[in-house]
């Protein structure tokens, strides 16, 4: 009987350590396949955006920043994601140029944007086109339209639109930069003053309510600010990232563009300001769908 009573005994606790282990396993193997998952749908992304943001990964993603963290954390020992301050990005990405990588960011409001800006210029239209990776999108969008001159300093600008549709391209000379092979300097700036052109399509570093419109670069604020003078129309495209930040070098005030496009409106204070200075606010709605 005491065999019979300790086997049984054995028996149960076999048959309670057994099913604690079924009930244990398919969680772990659900787990597992949320996690991989998560991680393809990050991979997926970076591939799209090159460079993301925890912030965008998580609201993308619709998990917690937090999740996107530790995810990062795990992506990172097998080698498939850098990590860099608060954003995360491809191995192979990180030794692109930096206008190469700028290029990535953000793309889907710059490629929202310079749809919304085609629409504003017509076959046989005269552009003025600054250096930046928005106005480099826009340069894309615009083999839509032909017979347009269009004058420049940015070498990326130039090859894109010079060979199709019966464009002509003057392209300002000067000092290049090996960062985005654009010319700058006094004789830019000089060449591009020669031009009365239609319409001005610039990009800039930063816009608040205090400093107008900013760029990183004393060379590339005088070239914005000239393209800037010579046009009927003057326009600047920006997604919503530049708001309210602060760069080194003043383009000009609010008042000395004649509307601002973008994939998000700023904030009232901003906005505000725009309307008093009576720049026309347009938002690219395409965009602010993709990015919900």
């Amino acid at each position: 009987m005491w065999h019979f009573v300790e086997i049984s005994a054995i028996f149960v606790e076999h048959c309670h350590i057994t099913q604690k282990l079924a009930d244990k396993g398919p969680k772990n193997h659900m787990t597992i396949h949320k996690t991989s998952k998560r991680h393809s749908a990050i991979l997926a992304q970076l591939q799209h955006l090159g460079t993301a943001t925890v912030m965008e990964l998580a609201m993308k993603l619709n998990v917690s920043d937090e999740t996107i963290r530790r995810d990062a954390i795990l992506l990172q020992e097998k080698g498939e994601v850098l990590k860099l301050h608060g954003a995360l990005t491809l191995p192979h990405l990180a030794g692109e140029a930096p206008f190469e990588r700028r290029l990535r960011e953000n793309a889907e409001a710059k490629r929202a944007i310079a749809k919304f800006a085609v629409g504003l210029v017509k076959d046989g239209d005269s552009l003025m086109l600054d250096t930046g990776t928005t106005t480099s999108i826009f340069a894309q969008e615009l083999r839509i339209r032909s017979h347009l001159t269009i004058v420049t300093n940015s070498s990326d600008i130039a090859r894109t639109l010079a060979t199709v549709n019966g464009n002509t391209v003057y392209m300002a000379g000067g000092a290049l930069k090996g960062d985005n092979g654009a010319a700058f300097g006094p004789s830019a700036v000089e060449f591009m003053s020669r031009f009365r052109v239609r319409h001005a399509f610039i990009s800039i570093g930063a816009i608040s309510v205090e400093g107008g419109l900013m760029d990183t670069d004393l060379s590339e604020a005088a070239i914005a600010a000239m393209a800037l003078s010579r046009a009927e129309h003057r326009a600047v495209l920006t997604d919503s990232s530049k708001f309210g930040k602060s760069a080194l070098v003043n383009v000009c005030k609010l008042d000395g563009v004649d509307r601002l496009i973008t994939e998000r409106l700023p904030d009232e204070e901003l906005s505000k300001a725009l309307s008093a200075a009576n720049v026309q606010l347009d938002q690219a709605y395409a965009t602010v769908e993709n990015l919900r």
